[in-house]
Formats: structure tokens, C-alpha cells, sequence
């Protein structure tokens, strides 16, 4: 049993560990149950530091300032903390999908900005960090998440229910694995929506901490039905520096406002041309453009990826590049991107 002096000590450590507090969530890490299991041995004192996110951007910033302020407390020569991560529950984990935290939406107002390649990237490079995550192909018309991600057999059915496959750490369900790739899917409306609804409620996602939805380009019924049918945490828009893409992202920012989908950010993909040869920027594209639009709208900007043939490469062998080429500069890019996303869902959270 303690004696005086040990819980006395033990109330110090909190008192100072209070002082750190989340920079996003704008609480100190003890209201926020973030730090966990005090113990102190002597002069050493021992606990964890359960961060929101595996993908956490300031996961060695926290870390840093608990340890100061643990040392802080007389008689404390040594903080030994185990770093380990808890997503918390978001707005999907309910009834539509239990055992889902959070659902991310991947949209574009236009095709051809890379939209699935972000997507893929994403749901990557977030399964790396540690979390638990689910990809869901919702283009239909165009699926390409088999191909980027190395699948193209059929899911099996348990309890009248599709398992999704798996691949590089990630869940997958998409259209392609149901039809023959040499086939055009040329359904109406409806029928789309109906398929979408099965990916949702007909397929045994199991416990995840994110499900990414790649969704179809553009603003129409389908976009707006899926939308309006998950609960989704937030949705991230992609799109490429010039006049004409920005103007379809704007339309797709305006869409999620509509059914009150906050939107996590803008991401930049093509931004700028990398030689792969040597090493030279091209700003084929022009540059900076999502960035203004980010600041225009007032959400974050979440980064900007660099135009690199190994992404192309990569996509078309079923490795994602911040897999296949991870000290790439897309694969740094993708990461960053990943751990602001995470960052936006947690903040989400807390926010209701």
C-alpha cells in the first residue's frame, strides 16, 4: 500500500503531467485520460501515454513534454512511458456500421486528379501506423482499387455477409472484385446507389479505426446519396494545382456543406513534376493553388503531392508508393498527409 510520502508524489506527477496539454484538442492530456497507469518506483516514474491516433503528427512533441514535466517533480530522476495509441469513437460507430470509428470520405470534382491514388495511399499509410483500417471503392463505374492494391479474386460470404479481402494491412471491397475487368458496368442511377448501400451495410467490416470511402468524381446523385446515408467523420478533397480543377473542387466542397459533411482538407496531388533522373521541380500543373483555396475556405490545407513516375509505377504493380518507394518524396508527402487526417478525425471526435 502507498505510504504518504508515494501518494503525495503520485499527485504531484498528475498536478505536472496536467500542464501538457493536446494542441489540437486544447486539453491537458490527464482530463483527456491520456495518460494512464501512474506508477512511480523510487525515482522512476512509469506510465502511458495513449495518444488518438497511431498517425499522430506530434506524437514525439507529447512524448518530450510529459517527460519534462514528469522530471519536473523532486525526487523524479527517470520517466519511462510506453507510447501506444486509442482511437477514440467517432460518428460511424453506430448502428449503420458497428465496430467502425471513422468514416472518411476521398472526393473530387472532377476525374483525373488522382483521387484513388490518394485514397490507396491514405488507408497505407495510415495500416503502418498501427491502425486498423477498411477501403471502400465506391466508383462504380470506374473501379481501380484492385489494381492499385494487388487484388483481383472474389470476396467470400459467411452469414450472408461479404468478408472483405485484404491487402498490404488494409480492407478492401470494391465493384472490381464482383465483375469481369473487361466488362463495362453500365447500370442506372439506382441500381449504383443499391450497390453502394450493400458495401456498406452487407459486408462484415469488422472493428476499424477508419474506413476510407473512395468516392466517385464528381457532384451527382450518387455522391450526394452516399453522403447523406453513412455517417461519415469528414471527407478530404483532392485535386491539382490549375484554375480548372480548383473550380470542380469547388464544387465538390460545396456538396459536402450541403449534407453537412465537415470537410478534414485539401490535398494538392500533382503539384509539381520531380526529375526522377535529377532531381529537378517542374511546376507543370502551376503550384500553390489548393493551398489559396484551402486558406480561402478556412480548412486545412493537408499537403501537396509531387508529381513522380514512381507513383504510376507503383499503383500499376499493386504497391502503393508509400509502400514500394517509402523514402520517396510522394511517400513522405502521403504520410504527412495521413497524419493530418488523423489529426482532423480526432479533432472531430472530440468536437461532436
Amino acid at each position: 500500500m502507498p505510504t504518504v510520502d508515494q501518494l503525495s508524489q503520485l499527485s504531484q506527477l498528475r498536478t505536472a503531467l496536467a500542464t501538457v496539454q493536446d494542441p489540437d484538442l486544447h486539453q491537458d492530456l490527464v482530463a483527456l485520460n491520456m495518460v494512464r497507469d501512474l506508477v512511480i518506483d523510487g525515482t522512476t516514474a512509469r506510465f502511458r501515454l495513449v495518444l488518438t491516433t497511431g498517425a499522430c503528427p506530434v506524437k514525439q512533441q507529447l512524448e518530450d513534454q510529459c517527460r519534462a514535466a514528469a522530471l519536473s517533480v523532486p525526487g523524479l530522476t527517470v520517466a519511462e512511458i510506453a507510447v501506444s495509441a486509442e482511437v477514440p469513437r467517432g460518428s460511424a460507430d453506430g448502428p449503420v456500421l458497428p465496430g467502425v470509428r471513422h468514416i472518411i470520405g476521398v472526393g473530387s470534382g472532377k476525374g483525373g486528379v488522382g483521387k484513388s491514388t490518394v485514397a490507396v495511399n491514405l488507408a497505407c499509410a495510415l495500416a503502418a501506423s498501427g491502425s486498423r483500417v477498411g477501403l471502400l471503392d465506391a466508383d462504380i463505374y470506374g473501379p481501380s482499387i484492385p489494381t492499385m492494391m494487388g487484388v483481383s479474386r472474389e470476396p467470400f460470404i459467411a452469414n450472408k455477409k461479404m468478408l472483405p479481402l485484404e491487402s498490404h494491412g488494409v480492407r478492401l471491397i470494391s465493384i472490381g472484385f464482383l465483375v469481369d475487368p473487361e466488362q463495362a458496368v453500365i447500370w442506372r442511377g439506382p441500381m449504383v446507389v443499391g450497390a453502394l448501400k450493400q458495401f456498406v451495410s452487407d459486408v462484415e467490416w469488422g472493428e476499424l479505426d477508419y474506413l476510407i470511402i473512395d468516392l466517385p468524381p464528381g457532384t451527382g446523385d450518387v455522391q450526394l446519396t452516399l453522403a447523406q446515408t453513412v455517417p461519415m467523420a469528414g471527407a478530404v478533397v483532392v485535386t491539382t494545382p490549375q484554375n480548372v480543377a480548383l473550380a470542380d473542387a469547388r464544387r465538390s466542397v460545396s456538396m459536402f456543406d450541403k449534407v453537412n459533411v465537415r470537410v478534414f482538407g485539401i490535398v494538392e496531388n500533382m503539384s509539381t513534376f520531380v526529375c526522377p533522373q535529377c532531381g529537378h521541380v517542374e511546376p507543370i500543373f502551376d503550384v500553390g493553388g489548393g493551398e489559396a483555396y484551402a486558406r480561402e475556405l478556412e480548412v486545412p490545407f493537408l499537403g501537396a503531392v509531387p508529381l513522380e513516375p514512381s507513383i504510376r509505377v507503383a499503383g500499376d504493380a499493386g504497391m502503393p508508393v508509400v509502400l514500394a518507394h517509402p523514402q520517396s518524396h510522394s511517400a513522405a508527402a502521403f504520410r504527412a498527409i495521413a497524419q493530418r487526417v488523423a489529426q482532423q478525425a480526432s479533432i472531430a471526435a472530440f468536437s461532436g
